[in-house]
């Protein structure tokens, strides 16, 4: 299909939508799914009508210039022109990138500390926090469904559902692992140590995605513990559910209830299912593209904050920002997830041959 005959189908598909919109047949989520895609694409066929509009103009602007009265201000238009349609035709490229169709969902956030003992505790216990101040400023909420905290209020690990608009498009790329370089509070020597913590986002799974039967789960209940190996309560509330054809294990304890453990469990296990399927389809795919930014392989060291210089670099491209401290209050955050999906997209578009 030619870049024009994608352009004529974007605006048959536009108008398609706002037939059936105008209708007054949909109610609902179908009119939800409807209006939410017409949204998507309206800005895109203002940017095609728009260039549309300017190859016309440019058009007749040339042959203006072949009049000596009007040669100076035809000219003057043109050059403006000139400087505004490749934004256009930029933007209408973009929008060609096949969307994930993931993108829209909320994510199911995981933090786990790594390498460094108390010290990758704290700094997975910065980076919640880092996320939290992201989301606050998108207009998103956080709820915690499972935290492990250690003594000095660090998280072993952390998982959180993270809802709002078109979460997962923004917070895929931080999937990976995390390293900081810093003195340790626990450092009284005042040597800069190396720690690390690994992030998962995955997109969180609706019902009708996942298929789970009984019989493929062992269920096993136990104490839940706390700090040190204690029993916290007297019933067996903590639950353990294995996916036996994947090998997924969920764990979950901190319900008093157990029916109240075992929705949580069976929730992120349906995320992790769809997850798995996700990545093995990525996978495939990846095989076909040139380069792949973000979303790959969760044990690939992808970004570093150096807190003596102040600095944190992503290392998938190379871009470093002295501006650590509003990236970690979550403030600056944005720089480097639109960097990152701008590099996508721009990967995208030269696999396409775009």
């Amino acid at each position: 299909m030619s870049m024009q005959e994608k352009l004529a189908s974007i605006k048959a598909r536009h108008e398609e939508l706002a037939a059936l919109m105008s209708a007054g047949n949909l109610a609902g989520e179908a009119f939800v799914k409807l209006s939410t895609e017409y949204a998507e694409l309206e800005p895109v066929v203002q940017a095609i009508d728009e260039l549309e509009k300017a190859r016309t103009e440019k058009a007749d602007l040339q042959e203006m210039l072949t009049d000596p009265e009007m040669k100076a201000m035809a000219a003057e238009d043109l050059k403006a022109l000139e400087v505004r349609m490749p934004e256009l035709e930029q933007k209408i490229r973009m929008a060609l990138v096949p969307k994930d169709e993931d993108d829209s969902k909320n994510a199911i956030l995981e933090i786990r500390a790594g390498t460094g003992g108390d010290e990758a505790a704290l700094f997975a216990a910065d980076l919640f926090s880092m996320y939290k101040g992201f989301a606050a400023r998108q207009g998103w909420t956080i709820n915690v469904i499972s935290a492990s905290e250690n003594d000095l209020g660090g998280y072993k690990e952390i998982i959180a559902e993270v809802s709002g608009r078109n979460v997962f498009s923004m917070l895929k790329y931080e999937s990976g692992t995390h390293r900081v370089q810093r003195v340790p509070k626990t450092e009284s020597g005042g040597r800069i140590h190396t720690s690390a913590a690994t992030v998962a986002v995955l997109p969180e799974a609706e019902e009708a995605e996942v298929h789970i039967e009984d019989k493929d789960l062992r269920i096993d209940t136990y104490r839940s513990q706390g700090a040190g190996g204690q029993h916290v309560n007297t019933t067996d509330s903590a639950v353990r559910i294995t996916h036996l054809p994947t090998g997924i294990v969920v764990e979950m304890q901190d319900e008093r209830s157990q029916h109240k453990n075992r929705a949580k469990a069976m929730k992120i296990l349906a995320t992790r299912i769809y997850d798995a399927q996700r990545q093995k389809l990525a996978d495939e795919r990846a095989q076909e593209r040139k380069s792949q930014v973000g979303s790959g392989d969760r044990s690939e060291r992808i970004r570093t904050y150096n807190y003596p210089q102040g600095r944190v670099s992503d290392h998938r491209i190379n871009l470093t920002l002295y501006k650590l401290e509003e990236i970690v209050r979550g403030e600056a955050l944005e720089e480097i997830t639109q960097a990152l999906i701008t590099e996508d997209h721009a990967a995208a578009l030269a696999d396409m041959g775009a």
